[in-house]
């Protein structure tokens, strides 16, 4: 049988569940960097807060339409039209909370200062705390696929999860374990570390004296607690004054989404049935770095400031601005080969399938590498 021409040059379809390789890498960090035009690094403010401005205008239009318009349709019609607000404004907050991680980053200027306050500003009025959450973050990108000193959604050998997650792995168990997780996640591993490292202590991101942190932070946590507890009290003055149902729809749904959203994104970059984990014996930075995934979120790629489609390059160069990373991954993808990590598959689908195939980690019975982990769901 004959191939059509058009075939003859298609390239091969990627598998997004082929293991990648967990050998050390033919390339190094270096090589990588030389890879990606210079300019890619440069942060520019201006360019920087225009991003920010453009979310802060279209945020406070969708604010504005709800506050002025909603109120005078007709029912059902108001109804309908406040999840539609929640939902818009729960994504354009997301890339207001980007940016914000940005700043974290030192990814927004060339000044510290600058940097930390914006991303306070911006954080503590989506009542996260700035300060806390930028050292454990930093702590996540330094040892990044490590099973011992990772920070954020640290999958558990099979010896280690709860009894009753064998009882959860079935489609009624996954929907809760979802509906949890997006709605309870990110508060949860705020005040408690769910899903992060282990300590042999009490952690808290609002604790400045819990293990998270060291002497030189401790007083940046006391500041990012303040941040936080000034806008929740705002908040409650608020409620005094208008009803707290209209605080609710206005500010505490549209929170809800950015906090679902930044549970969802965070969770589908670091858990894939492809991607290996590392202990002690295997763990090295560049091959934790690459131990992450690229995801396509279609239009919200865009509103989210391509920290969803990019997140290799983020985790490779946490310095460089959200709007070089998509050059950035094109030049990388040829050096990075089968180490660079994509998957296509439509988020729900994605979140479907993680949460069925990726319960726990183990080493594979007979492999030479004793050290890496892969996920697995077999009771």
């Amino acid at each position: 049988m004959s191939v059509p021409p058009s075939k003859l040059h298609q390239k091969p379809q990627h598998d997004p569940l082929r293991r990648v390789p967990v050998s050390k890498p033919p390339f190094t960090l270096s090589q990588i960097k030389k890879s990606i035009p210079p300019h890619c690094f440069n942060r520019s403010i201006p360019r920087s807060f225009s991003y920010l401005v453009v979310d802060l205008i279209v945020a406070f239009a969708f604010y504005h339409l709800s506050t002025t318009y909603i109120p005078l349709l007709p029912s059902p019609l108001n109804h309908l039209a406040w999840p539609l607000y929640w939902l818009c404004q729960g994504c354009v907050l997301t890339g207001v909370w980007v940016i914000a991680h940005e700043c974290g980053h030192h990814a927004f200027s060339d000044y510290p200062w600058l940097d930390d306050t914006v991303g306070f500003i911006l954080h503590s009025a989506l009542l996260v705390p700035y300060f806390s959450w930028k050292y454990s973050h930093r702590r996540h990108h330094s040892n990044t696929g490590s099973l011992e000193r990772d920070e954020v959604f640290v999958p558990k050998p099979k010896s280690e999860i709860p009894w009753f997650s064998k009882h959860l792995n079935n489609p009624p168990g996954r929907v809760l374990s979802l509906l949890i997780t997006l709605t309870l996640g990110w508060p949860l591993y705020l005040i408690f570390n769910v899903s992060g490292r282990k300590y042999d202590r009490f952690a808290s991101h609002y604790d400045p004296y819990g293990p998270i942190y060291n002497d030189r932070e401790r007083l940046q946590i006391f500041v990012s607690d303040v941040g936080v507890f000034a806008v929740a009290y705002a908040l409650y003055r608020l409620a005094l004054a208008v009803g707290l149902a209209w605080v609710v729809k206005v500010y505490g749904v549209p929170l809800l989404i950015v906090n679902g959203f930044l549970v969802l994104i965070t969770y589908l970059q670091h858990t894939h049935p492809a991607l290996p984990h590392y202990d002690s014996s295997e763990w090295d930075w560049l091959r934790g770095a690459l131990a992450t995934v690229d995801r396509d979120y279609g239009i919200l790629n865009k509103v989210f400031h391509s920290i969803t489609d990019t997140h290799v390059a983020h985790h490779l160069f946490s310095t460089m601005p959200h709007y070089h990373a998509m050059e950035a991954t094109k030049a990388i993808k040829p050096i990075l080969g089968e180490y660079y990590q994509f998957d296509g598959t439509s988020v729900f689908k994605a979140m479907w399938r993680e949460a069925r195939e990726c319960v726990y980690v183990e080493r594979d019975e007979g492999s030479k590498e004793k050290g890496v982990f892969w996920y697995k769901n077999e009771f």
